[in-house]
């Protein structure tokens, strides 16, 4: 089964039978408002024990490629809703246009971007940008979209309009939770597995959720990050 949208200026529109799925339980309440008070305490332990670090970060990238800190990009979340991504700015102030020219040339990086979104040769990404983006470092500014109840902690990770119909029938699956900063994919592969498992572990972990789930996904972050396993 295809699902149904439409689109306005803030969200995709699903289908009515869609929206009744997705609409909340009376059970179903009470977990949201503790998921949401949890996402908010574990965004702002993770603020104020990284400030420093943020503060240094910050000062890094603007020394090395003057121009905006942040990056935000239209992403789509919770219902279907719309929402700015915020980033670590980690590529060049034109990036759009050195990547157009780039793909028009390069028929190799043509093909791995329809594929996967990504290329393991970016020639939008800064130097100091390359190490930041591999160490997830970029995302730490997703702590505020997680504040702002855009996102999770735990979750899928935010998609474009352009991959909607990658998901198919499985969008729905995706619009059930907030998408996250870390989540199944994210620690089990990321950019190294195909679009079809990362739409499969989507699946797996809405439907699997739950409170032991998230605190393990969580913790098998730390690991993830460090050892840098399928970044780029």
């Amino acid at each position: 089964m295809e699902i149904n949208v439409a689109r306005n200026d803030n969200y995709f529109l699903l289908d009515n039978a869609v929206e009744h799925t997705l609409a909340p339980s009376p059970s179903s309440i009470l977990a949201t408002i503790l998921w949401r008070l949890f996402d908010i305490v574990v965004a702002i332990a993770l603020l104020v024990f990284a400030l420093p670090f943020l503060v240094l970060l910050s000062a890094v990238l603007l020394v090395s490629d003057p121009g905006p800190l942040f990056y935000r990009h239209r992403r789509i979340g919770f219902r279907g809703r719309y929402f700015d991504c915020i980033k670590f700015r980690t590529m060049k102030v034109n990036g759009d246009a050195i990547l157009a020219a780039h793909l028009r040339r390069n028929a190799a990086a043509r093909q791995e971007w329809n594929a996967t979104r990504k290329l393991r040769n970016d020639p939008r990404v800064t130097g100091i940008g390359a190490l930041v983006r591999k160490l997830s470092l970029d995302e730490f500014p997703q702590l505020i979209n997680v504040l702002r109840g855009e996102m999770s902690i735990v979750g899928p990770r935010p998609i474009v309009e352009a991959e909607v119909e990658r998901y198919g029938r499985h969008f729905e699956h995706y619009c059930f939770v907030r998408p996250g900063l870390t989540g199944l994919w994210q620690t089990s592969g990321r950019s190294d597995t195909s679009y079809q498992q990362r739409v499969s572990l989507d699946v797996a972990y809405v439907s699997r959720k739950g409170l032991l789930l998230d605190t393990w996904l969580i913790c098998k972050t730390v690991p993830t990050v460090m050892l840098a396993r399928g970044s780029y």
